[in-house]
């Protein structure tokens, strides 16, 4: 099956915005949820977002909470996270995620997730 194709990132200042989005077309009449993930260099990946695909119900990291928004595109299967107030620390590669909904693991957990994107950069400049 075609991998999600993330798109959006760069680099931005700090307090600057910028929006992802994930093009998931052909994957997501089996999936569940969707989610953002990041890895920093040197750290393990973590989660960010998520978003049940059909009710559409988010959570988010604490780290993030009130600056990014996740959501999503039914009809043209994309998934997004409009990031907003970046700073620093949010650099990273920034993942998008699907799983089918049949893992016992977390949602906020990697394993969950059934395929991942290929990932984008942000880089947020101080």
């Amino acid at each position: 099956q075609v991998q999600p194709v993330e798109s959006g990132g760069g680099l931005v200042q700090a307090g600057g915005s910028l929006r992802l989005s994930c093009a998931a077309s052909g994957r997501t009449f089996s999936t569940y949820v969707m989610g953002w993930f990041r890895q920093a260099p040197g750290k393990e990946r973590e989660f960010v977002a998520a978003i049940t695909w059909r009710a559409g119900s988010t959570n988010y990291a604490d780290s993030v909470k009130g600056r990014f928004t996740i959501s999503r595109d039914n009809a043209e299967e994309t998934l997004y996270l409009q990031m907003n107030s970046l700073k620093p620390e949010d650099t990273a590669v920034y993942y998008c995620a699907g799983s089918t909904g049949r893992s016992r693991d977390p949602f906020y957990s990697s394993t969950y997730y059934n395929y991942w994107g290929q990932g984008t950069q942000v880089t947020v400049s101080s």
